[in-house]
């Protein structure tokens, strides 16, 4: 079993109806965050009040970037120009780093969010765009993708480091892709189904929905905010990885 796991959840994702409540329930139990720069969710005001929160908590603060489709949530796959997904990726990385600076803090990495994230994952011109954004932005960043993915690789060739993401509350598909939102089961917001799946990622393991039991790098597990329950499950999580002797660390 890992000795060592960083917990990171996507937050300030509400766009001008702020509510602290939500994200000061998990920031303490997580060491790392993704902050929605304004394009799937994410005003001025909530960036702002996020960055703050997660500096007070002494949690690594990420960017997390999408596709320009706030009525979609970032959901939903946009066909876009190479200059055009390279300077939207360019745009809100830079924003939220100039405003972590700002505010004392320092950008600690670069997570895309939902279809982006999951479409640059197989698709190796997106992630190009994204990596070539992210490297002008600063070389050495950090980047948060799945393991084996294009994303990840693509990152690896242009310089990046790349952390290998997991999720503790989705289902996975036999190619290791998660499994749709469309679909039944693809979200597991049940303490014993999430604690279970885990279990598996410390043994460098993942149960697949087909049934499958395939092996799979855990570096970072994500814990996704707008889960049922999601503030139960960060204390959950976190408890039980302390219990196992895991020390919870973005380093």
């Amino acid at each position: 079993m890992k000795n060592k796991i960083d917990l990171n959840c996507d937050l300030g994702e509400f766009y001008g109806m702020y509510d602290e409540r939500r994200d000061s329930k998990i920031m303490p139990f997580i060491s790392s965050c993704n902050i929605a720069c304004g394009f799937h969710s994410g005003d001025p005001v909530t960036i702002s009040k996020t960055i703050q929160l997660a500096l007070e908590n002494n949690v690594a603060i990420g960017a997390h970037p999408s596709y320009p489709d706030l009525q979609g949530f970032g959901r939903r796959i946009m066909n876009l120009s190479s200059e055009e997904l390279e300077a939207c990726v360019l745009y809100q990385v830079s924003a939220l780093k100039g405003m972590t600076e700002s505010l004392g803090g320092k950008l600690h990495h670069v997570k895309p969010h939902g279809a982006l994230y999951n479409h640059a994952a197989k698709n190796e011109d997106l992630a190009l765009g994204i990596a070539k954004a992210i490297v002008k932005i600063q070389k050495d960043m950090m980047i948060y993708a799945p393991a084996q993915s294009k994303l990840a690789e693509v990152a690896k060739d242009v310089g990046l480091k790349v952390k290998s993401e997991v999720f503790a509350d989705r289902q996975y598909e036999d190619d290791l892709s998660l499994r749709s939102r469309s679909l039944e089961g693809a979200v597991l917001d049940e303490k014993k189904a999430v604690l279970k799946q885990l279990s598996a990622f410390m043994d460098g393991v993942v149960h697949t929905y087909g049934g499958l039991d395939l092996p799979i790098t855990a570096e970072t597990i994500c814990l996704h905010s707008d889960t049922e329950g999601a503030a139960e499950l960060a204390k959950e999580i976190h408890d039980f990885l302390e219990k196992n002797g895991i020390e919870i660390t973005s380093a």
